[in-house]
């Protein structure tokens, strides 16, 4: 994601708003059409972070390392993958909880069908090959194992959004990926507090790692009803929702409550393809747009820049970075919690 510094047009009108928002509330004259545009004056300071879902699969095969290698090569900054384990403990990264779509499995092992993960050793699953289906270009590429995908994230300094997929299958998944995430340096304070965030859609295994890790940035991928927001920000930080359910009403029953480490909660939508989708979506004030596009995203939003309400252009900053604070968007400074072992 290329984020760029706000202009100083920009960064004018959005400290003259809050300016004099301050002047209006010291004298108790806030409004709530003030207030309306208090919230739209920060909004204004910052674009969504574009993270590259499974990678940059509109141009090579998904959760592979050629397809984070190729969304570094074309300045995506932040990818997801999703984490799955093999009949002998192994963690890997794969998309469905069978081996067919993404590997010539069924070919390899015509009698397994129907070659369900769990149902296969490492050393099985590393003989398959995992990007001819996409382009005989990619031929014989592999499943990535957890670990080679974060030490190639690491080499490529890119951040990770974390998907632990389908948890209810693998019992102990979570203390697994933490010591996963241990061995690779992952959870050291520079990962920890700007360049990692794990996620689900089983609350459950996320209020697990929650009691494991405290310290982690965790998302609930879905979209709960705003009367059930707070009972999630006891134990996430974001509420990832398909990009569909996102309403300005949602939006703001969202931003109203803040997770586990005092921060207000964030919204990252999936999957965003179209760039309009992208703009509308940015000017709700979403945080995160997950895309399997994700530089034509960034693209898209950087050309909607000449409106004030997104970030001017600049060649010398490629940093996700807050003009306001100087903390990372999607990876903000957390305080320092308890370090479980």
């Amino acid at each position: 994601m290329r984020i760029r510094p706000a202009s100083t047009v920009t960064s004018a009108l959005v400290g003259a708003s809050l300016g004099a928002l301050a002047v209006l509330s010291s004298l108790g004259l806030t409004t709530p059409a003030a207030l309306a545009a208090e919230d739209t004056a920060v909004r204004a300071s910052h674009a969504p972070v574009v993270i590259g879902h499974r990678g940059l699969p509109s141009e090579a095969p998904e959760n592979t390392l050629a397809s984070i290698d190729r969304a570094s090569k074309m300045g995506v900054r932040w990818v997801e993958n999703d984490v799955q384990r093999t009949k002998d403990g192994a963690l890997i990264v794969m998309h469905d909880t069978t081996l067919e779509r993404t590997t010539d499995a069924k070919q390899r092992y015509p009698r397994r069908a129907p070659w369900k993960i769990s149902d296969f050793t490492l050393a099985e699953i590393e003989k398959l090959d995992a990007g001819s289906w996409f382009d005989r270009r990619f031929t014989g590429e592999r499943v990535p194992t957890l670990d080679r995908y974060l030490r190639r994230a690491d080499h490529n300094r890119q951040k990770l959004l974390l998907e632990m997929k389908a948890p209810e299958l693998y019992p102990g998944i979570e203390r697994q990926i933490v010591d996963g995430l241990r061995r690779a340096g992952w959870l050291d304070q520079r990962h920890v507090q700007g360049a990692l965030v794990v996620q689900s859609f089983n609350a459950t295994s996320l209020k697990t790692l929650h009691h494991l890790r405290p310290d982690l940035k965790e998302g609930f991928l879905g979209a709960p009803k705003a009367t059930e927001l707070r009972s999630y920000a006891a134990f996430v930080d974001q509420i990832n929702p398909s990009y569909e359910k996102v309403t300005p009403a949602w939006v703001r029953a969202v931003h109203a409550l803040k997770g586990p480490h005092g921060r207000r909660l964030e919204i990252s939508a999936w999957t965003v393809d179209d760039g309009d989708r992208a703009v509308a979506l940015a000017r709700l004030g979403v945080d995160g747009i997950i895309s399997n596009s994700a530089h034509d995203i960034a693209d898209a939003l950087d050309e909607d820049s000449d409106d004030p309400s997104f970030l001017s252009d600049s060649d010398s900053s490629d940093q996700d970075t807050d003009v306001q604070t100087g903390t990372d968007l999607f990876g903000s400074a957390l305080p320092s919690l308890r370090k479980a072992p």
